[in-house]
């Protein structure tokens, strides 16, 4: 799908989306809880409805209703496991199948098989579990002691939440050592949120281990997903540029992601050096208002090249041509400040936060974006919010 931003001054109020981070997690827990739940607050992004069809297939009945999920625990639909281009969901789920005890086979998108999966191959390998990756799925067998494991931090949280949320299956104790540094910890914390939420108590034992004691299970509730900073993230670069209200966040919410308030107005004030090690996803909109405003300097970046597509090269890309000056290191991002109208038809690299960040831009010169479809991602709606705030928008296939 190709996309029209015209220039214009985005002005009104725009409601952040569900946070899908606490989406994926609650559906987990509920699917794995002692009896039917509700989940409220269940938005249609490709990832979430990913996680939910997986857990039909493994271990939930799960009826969608607007915006409510009735989670049932069964034995599931059984049968392959389908996670589309959802990281989370294949992180998420691995552990799971192996707890099931059943050989199960996780297909995704080849750039998601392309993501770091070492963790879970390393703990299948020494343990003697099976472990088959191919170009587009993996499969899965053996039970897995989780009692006393030892994770490398620095490759990505999803992999300790995975972990965490299988280990209440086990009815033993499990004990997560992990090896500085550790990245994305607020991911952490919310998994940790979540599992209170539904029953699960769990424990730092010093900075880096985690304690979740045995004989615990997950207790059904009637939760409510809470509003996403990630993506209110482009609401509050649109409103560096109109003026935007953005309404459905908890100020109080553990997502890392909140730091992006404090990101921009760095941004704003003068050229800023900004570290987002643990708010990887804050990266595409912080490199276009950057070049935007005053330019700034990126650092721990390096795993911006392990999301949906190497997001400091892509965005890079695409700066290059409203005319801006950037350069990717190892970890560090330049950008140079300075925008113009492009002359050519931006490329949206089949990632939703890439084309939302160029989108934020638009408003600034107009143009257009191919592979715009990729919102649907995490925000399927996001143009008629942006058309809702006063930009004229056209789309075609």
């Amino acid at each position: 799908m190709r996309v029209s931003i015209e220039k214009g001054r985005p002005s009104g109020v725009a409601s952040a989306p569900p946070a899908k981070s606490f989406a994926h997690r609650m559906l987990i827990c509920s699917a794995l809880a002692d009896a039917p739940g509700v989940v409220r607050g269940v938005y249609g992004s490709e990832d979430v409805l990913a996680t939910v069809g997986c857990l039909r297939q493994l271990c939930a009945d799960i009826k969608l209703d607007g915006d409510a999920a009735y989670v049932t625990p069964s034995a599931g639909e059984g049968g392959d496991l389908f996670c589309r281009e959802s990281g989370s969901t294949l992180r998420f789920m691995i552990p799971l199948c192996l707890c099931s005890g059943r050989k199960i086979t996780l297909h995704g998108a080849p750039r998601l098989l392309q993501r770091p999966l070492g963790v879970y191959e390393e703990l299948c390998r020494d343990q003697g579990l099976i472990f088959e990756k191919s170009g587009d799925s993996v499969t899965v067998c053996g039970r897995p002691d989780l009692s006393d494991l030892t994770v490398d931090g620095s490759v990505s949280s999803q992999f300790v939440t995975g972990l965490m949320l299988a280990a209440p299956t086990t009815g033993a104790d499990c004990r997560i050592r992990l090896t500085p540094p550790v990245v994305s910890r607020p991911y952490i914390e919310i998994t940790r949120s979540v599992m209170q939420t539904y029953g699960v108590k769990t424990v730092w034992e010093d900075e880096n281990t985690l304690f979740i004691p045995g004989g615990q299970s997950y207790k059904a509730c009637d939760a409510q997903v809470e509003g996403d900073w990630s993506n209110a993230a482009f609401l509050f670069a649109l409103g560096m540029i109109g003026s935007v209200a953005v309404s459905g966040l908890d100020p109080d919410s553990v997502q890392g992601d909140k730091a992006v308030l404090g990101q921009l107005a760095q941004l704003k004030n003068g050229h800023a050096k900004i570290d987002i090690t643990d708010c990887p996803d804050n990266g595409p909109v912080l490199m276009a208002v950057a070049a935007a405003n005053h330019g700034a300097t990126l650092t721990g970046t390096s795993r911006l090249r392990a999301k949906e597509s190497d997001r400091g090269e892509a965005m890079a890309s695409e700066l290059r041509k409203f005319g801006a000056d950037v350069e990717v290191f190892e970890d560090r991002i330049e950008i140079a400040s300075g925008i113009k109208e492009p002359r050519e038809i931006l490329c949206g690299h089949n990632d939703h936060r890439v084309v939302m960040a160029l989108s934020v831009l638009l408003t600034l010169t107009g143009g257009q974006i191919d592979g715009a479809e990729a919102v649907n991602k995490s925000w399927p709606d996001f143009f008629e919010s942006l058309a809702a705030l006063g930009i004229g928008v056209r789309k075609w296939n």
